[in-house]
């Protein structure tokens, strides 16, 4: 065996021999063994520094685990494949099976980035999510974000409880045709992001701690389990191959590092970006940060989720200000103004529901290095009742709000049925058991005691099997009706984003926004030869408006809101977008 033999440095990698090569890091054991099927059991030698390996006849789709110090057999933590849960048997996987039918593939620049999020358990698994990317792709949609698919607990769970992050949950489908999925994507001219989790593991199935105890930090703990620990090289080098695994083995498009400021030290954030960007294509990566750490945006990330665009947007639409809502409550349209001419709000401004200071400056940022959203997985269902913003909404600002998010420059994110209208909501599940079910059921109903009109019975079990099914989109409702003219609107406000925007993105820049009222705002930005301007208000009643605005109307809604806008008037629920030619103001 020799190192150029393995594609991962550890796991079980199939040898041109015909043999396996195992290898694992278990630094609190003295000796391991693999442990294949029929009870045969083979040792493995210790290389030093915590490291076990092995070289063993085995055939591809053999079952195996490790065990450590004579204990019970556990599964391999880079396993490529579960066969019985996370507890179960790691499968042999041969990486190079799968025949790529579109190996050419180098990705899209990400100026043209449109994201679409979704579960892929809730649109019926990796071939489910396969059957609707022709109409992904007809939406305008051009990178298909996929919630995390690593295994979990169960089969049906969000993804962020995952705890072996190599091996492509099983409740989705094989690992095969997750490739597929991804291969018809490209197929289609898509592009593919997947959702990662480096800042904690799930709570069943995780094995590290009884011969990896080394891989946690004691002294940083996370909202959802024990920090991991990038201090040392080695859970430095597991989770880099991780990330590249996901890049290189099934070829997705970027990835999205899930709350990032949960990983510490940071620096490794810094290296691993340099480290997957050099493979030859467009790589694209996003991070989750609550701490709106401006710099990593400067060193090797494309964009960062941006929360406060939502935050205040959602005050506007909702009236809401419960949470971290009150941040945005007192001056929401000045917010939104700053949101869209300098992607954060809180840049160093102290934040009520933190009683803390919280950002850094991004002004000097372009607009693409911000993903904005209306809706997204965390922020419908982290609500109590998982409603979606249809269901919350009035119509005609939702409208407004739709197309201000898809024609401003900052990078659009549409949330699973968002482009049609979706009503049905997207609830938090799992699928734990005893007394794990009863402790997250019982944690979630106090979660939301205290607010008022939230009766603890009638939150929704997580664990419940009928709050997943009632978390399922009916995606016939996009053909159909009044879904059918929300997707075609959505289409249209696409189209007009790829013709005019799109070209002009990388050298796009701010030229300021500014407050029209409490609830309206008007935003300016260089788009190559000509100027953007995008008026929008979410008010009630008619607002006078004393910005000049003239150019090509390239979007209204209602009808006639541009023609009231050339004379000083903005209607309730208004947005018109213009192209400024040279010479106009």
């Amino acid at each position: 065996m020799t190192a150029a033999a393995r594609t991962l440095p550890f796991g079980a990698e199939p040898l041109a021999n015909g043999r396996v090569s195992f290898r694992v890091w278990a630094p609190s054991a003295r000796e391991a063994a693999v442990v294949l099927e029929l009870g045969r059991e083979r040792p493995m030698q210790a290389e030093g520094d915590g490291w076990f390996c092995a070289e063993i006849d085995c055939a591809i789709g053999e079952r195996y685990r490790y065990r450590f110090d004579g204990g019970e057999p556990v599964p391999d933590p880079a396993s490529r494949a579960q066969a019985g849960g996370v507890a179960g048997a790691s499968v042999v996987v041969d990486p190079g099976a799968y025949r790529w039918r579109h190996p050419h593939w180098r990705g899209r620049p990400w100026r043209e980035s449109v994201i679409y999020e979704l579960h892929v358990g809730a649109c019926g698994g990796y071939a489910g999510v396969r059957r609707l990317l022709p109409e992904l792709q007809a939406l305008g949609a051009t990178v298909i974000e996929l919630m995390p698919v690593a295994e979990f607990g169960g089969t049906r769970n969000w993804g962020y409880d995952g705890v072996l992050p190599f091996a492509p949950s099983a409740a989705y489908g094989a690992p095969g045709e997750l490739k597929a999925l991804v291969d018809e994507a490209h197929g289609l001219g898509l592009s593919m992001m997947l959702d990662v989790v480096y800042n904690h593991f799930g709570p069943v199935g995780n094995f590290l701690d009884r011969y990896a105890g080394a891989f946690f930090r004691d002294d940083v703990a996370t909202p959802w389990g024990r920090a991991i620990d990038f201090r040392r090289a080695q859970v430095r080098a597991f989770v880099l191959a991780n990330a590249r695994y996901w890049l290189d083995e099934y070829r997705f498009d970027g990835l999205r590092l899930d709350a990032v400021h949960a990983i510490t030290p940071s620096d490794w954030l810094v290296d691993a970006a340099a480290e997957l960007r050099a493979n030859g294509r467009h790589v694209h990566l996003v991070v989750e940060n609550d701490a709106n750490a401006a710099h990593l945006l400067e060193r090797g990330f494309d964009a960062q989720w941006n929360d406060d665009f939502h935050h205040v947007m959602h005050v506007l639409l909702t009236g809401e200000r419960d949470g971290y809502y009150v941040d945005y409550a007192e001056r929401p349209a000045e917010d939104l103004a700053r949101a869209l001419a300098e992607g954060f709000v809180y840049q160093g401004r102290h934040s009520r529901h933190r009683d803390a200071p919280r950002g850094e400056a991004s002004a000097h940022l372009p607009p693409t290095a911000f993903v904005n959203f209306l809706q997204n997985h965390d922020q419908v269902g982290n609500r109590a009742f998982g409603e979606r913003l249809a269901a919350l909404a009035r119509p005609e600002a939702l409208h407004a709000a739709t197309a201000l998010l898809l024609l401003a420059p900052s990078i659009p994110l549409l949330w699973m049925g968002q482009e049609w209208g979706c009503r049905t909501p997207f609830l938090y599940f799992t699928d734990h058991a005893s007394p794990l079910a009863e402790a997250v059921r019982d944690g979630r109903r106090r979660e939301f005691a205290g607010a008022a009109g939230f009766a603890a019975e009638r939150i929704p079990d997580p664990n419940d099997a009928a709050t997943f099914v009632a978390s399922l989109p009916d995606f016939q409702r996009a053909r159909t009706g009044d879904g059918a003219v929300e997707a075609e609107r959505c289409r249209r406000l696409l189209a007009i984003r790829r013709r005019d925007l799109v070209p002009h993105l990388e050298a796009t820049r701010s030229l300021g926004a500014r407050a029209l009222g409490d609830a309206a705002v008007c935003a300016r930005w260089q788009l190559g030869p000509h100027r953007l301007a995008l008026f929008a208000q979410f008010g009630d009643a008619p607002l006078a408006v004393d910005e000049a605005a003239a150019g090509e109307v390239l979007y209204e809604t209602p009808d006639g809101a541009a023609a009231a806008l050339a004379h000083g008037t903005l209607p309730p629920h208004g947005f018109v977008a213009l192209l400024e030619r040279h010479g106009e103001p």
